[in-house]
C-alpha cells in the first residue's frame, strides 16, 4: 500500500469518526420524515393534477355530447324540411364529434385509472409515512432516555474520580497529621528528659538526672559538715576576742582554698 493510499485512508477514518461524532440520530430521522412528507405531498399534488385534468375533460365531453345532440336534431329537422343536404352536413359534423368524444373518453378513463393508481399510492404512503413517524418518536425516546442514562453515568464516573482524589487528599492529611503528632510527642519526651535544658546537647534520662540531683545534693552538705569542722577547729585555737569576729582577709583567702578542695568532689559524684 502506497503512501498517499494511507493517508486517503486514514482521512477517510478520521472523517467518518467527526461525521459519527457530529451526527445527531433524531435529526436524522426528523430529516428523513420530512422528506417522506414532501414525496407524499407531491403524490398527493400529482392526484390533484390527475383528477384536474379528468375533470376537464368530462367538461368537453359534456359539451360534446350536447353539440351532437343538437346536431342530431338539425339533421332531423333538415331532412323533415327536404334538406337532406343539410340533413347530410349535420350527420358528418356529429361523426367528427363522436370521434373526438372516443378519444377524450379514453384519456378519461386512463387519467381515472391513474388517479385510482395514484390515490392508493398515496394512501399507502400516508401510512408508511405516520408508522415511520410514530417509530421515529419511539427511537428518539428511546436515545434521549438513552443519552440521559449515559450523562448520569458519566456524572456518577466524575463523582467517583473526585471522590477518590478526595479520599487521596484525606489520606495525605491524615498522614500529615499523625507525623505532626509524632513530633509533637517526641518534643515532649525530649522536655520530659531534660535533653533540651542541656547546653551540651547530651540527652540524659530520668535516672541519670536524678543521681546528677543527689550527688550535688551529697556535695553540698559534704561542704557544709567540712566548714563546720574548719570553723570549730579555729574556734578552738584562736584568741576569744578574735573567734566572734574573724578577719576578713583570712575569711577571703580561705575560700579559694575550700572551693579547691571541694571541685574534685563534685567532679568524683558527676561521674
Amino acid at each position: 500500500m502506497g503512501i498517499l493510499q494511507r493517508m486517503s485512508m486514514i482521512f477517510r477514518a478520521k472523517a467518518d469518526r467527526a461525521l459519527d461524532r457530529a451526527e445527531d440520530p433524531r435529526e436524522t430521522l426528523d430529516y428523513s420524515y420530512n422528506k417522506q412528507r414532501e414525496l407524499l405531498g407531491k403524490v398527493r399534488r400529482g392526484v390533484a393534477d390527475v383528477a384536474t385534468s379528468r375533470k376537464r375533460i368530462e367538461v368537453q365531453l359534456s359539451q360534446l355530447t350536447s353539440q351532437a345532440d343538437k346536431l342530431q336534431e338539425q339533421a332531423q329537422r333538415a331532412l323533415s324540411l327536404g334538406r337532406e343536404d343539410l340533413a347530410r352536413e349535420a350527420l358528418t359534423r356529429r361523426s367528427g364529434l363522436e370521434t373526438q368524444m372516443g378519444d377524450l373518453q379514453t384519456q378519461h378513463d386512463a387519467l381515472r385509472a391513474e388517479e385510482e393508481k395514484l390515490t392508493l399510492a398515496a394512501q399507502r404512503l400516508q401510512a408508511k409515512v405516520e408508522a415511520f413517524r410514530t417509530k421515529k418518536e419511539t427511537i428518539k425516546a428511546s436515545y434521549t432516555a438513552a443519552e440521559a442514562q449515559t450523562r448520569i453515568g458519566e456524572a456518577f464516573s466524575g463523582i467517583s474520580e473526585e471522590m477518590s482524589d478526595v479520599g487521596m487528599a484525606v489520606q495525605r492529611a491524615e498522614d500529615k497529621t499523625a507525623a505532626m503528632q509524632a513530633r509533637a510527642g517526641a518534643i515532649d519526651e525530649l522536655l520530659a528528659s531534660g535533653a533540651l535544658d542541656d547546653p551540651t546537647g547530651i540527652a540524659k534520662d530520668d535516672i541519670t538526672a536524678e543521681l546528677d540531683r543527689l550527688a550535688s545534693t551529697s556535695d553540698v552538705e559534704l561542704e557544709l559538715a567540712r566548714m563546720k569542722r574548719e570553723l570549730t577547729a579555729g574556734s578552738d585555737e584562736a584568741p576569744p576576742a578574735l573567734e566572734a569576729q574573724p578577719d576578713a582577709a583570712e575569711q577571703a583567702s580561705a575560700e579559694p582554698v575550700v572551693e579547691a578542695q571541694t571541685q574534685p568532689r563534685r567532679e568524683e559524684g558527676r561521674a
